[in-house]
């Protein structure tokens, strides 16, 4: 059995499968979270990975996660909550209220239970850590995404505040902010050539990152070479935050180009 157990929403892709994989790797036992169960039974026959099938906006979810955790490893010492959605029209548009809405109950209100479910079972470990996926979005303001930036930058300051609120059960909360990320989602983005050209010209490193490179900074948020680091976010992004929007050509190195 593992000695270690985690629980990991928004698992059947992208960020969150990379951090289901990772994890079972490094010998965590593992309950993968997702709405998706055609995409959970990716990791069908596993021992070391349990899947539920569920929404995060539902407290229901998130207790029985931890209920998973705790039937099948014994105890919980992380949860990696990354479940997300975007999607909105205009703020103008029909819709837009119930859209901010449905965004609103996973990106926020998801994060908000499963730190409240997870809580209890991480006290009785005594202690753990939380890391929320967030986004660059959350950071900066991107157009025609008002619904999602505003609930990542939500979900930041919720990390901030409860973390002081639990450090002195020494449970960390942390978050990351990816950046330009290849996962299905943005399967669409990166297949238009000029989007892709666009996009891509504004990181530093030059290109998108892998999922499993966002899962490696998670790992490190939630292990114990991060025991002294709580309540912030780390970008996660190749060097857009970095940047004024200015990029200049490789080739400048202070002179203007010819």
């Amino acid at each position: 059995m593992p000695n270690a157990a985690v629980v990991v929403t928004g698992a059947a892709a992208g960020i969150g499968q990379a951090s289901v994989e990772l994890f079972a790797e490094r010998g965590f036992g593992v309950v993968a979270v997702d709405v998706s169960k055609e995409g959970l039974d990716a990791f069908a026959g596993r021992e070391d990975i349990v899947t539920l099938a569920g929404d995060v906006a539902d407290p229901g979810t998130n207790d029985a996660a931890v209920a998973l955790a705790i039937e099948h490893f014994g105890r919980l010492d992380a949860a990696v909550l990354n479940a997300g959605i975007g999607g909105a029209p205009p703020i103008e548009a029909p819709g837009a209220i119930e859209s901010l809405d449905q965004i609103y109950a996973v990106n926020v209100r998801g994060v908000v239970l499963g730190i409240r479910s997870a809580a209890p079972a991480l006290r009785a470990a005594g202690g753990g850590s939380i890391v929320v996926t967030s986004s660059g979005a959350g950071l900066r303001g991107d157009p025609y995404t008002w619904a999602y930036n505003t609930t990542k930058a939500a979900a930041i300051n919720l990390v901030r505040a409860a973390a002081l609120d639990y450090a002195c059960e020494n449970i960390r909360i942390n978050a990351i902010a990816p950046g330009l990320t290849a996962t299905p989602r943005t399967a669409g983005q990166r297949a238009n050539p000029d989007l892709n050209a666009t996009l891509t010209r504004r990181v530093p490193l030059g290109r998108w990152s892998q999922a499993r490179e966002q899962a490696e900074v998670i790992w490190f948020l939630a292990s114990p070479a991060a025991s002294y680091i709580t309540g912030t976010v780390i970008p996660v992004d190749g060097g857009i935050l970095a940047s004024t929007g200015i990029l200049l050509a490789p080739t400048y190195r202070g002179e203007p180009p010819q």
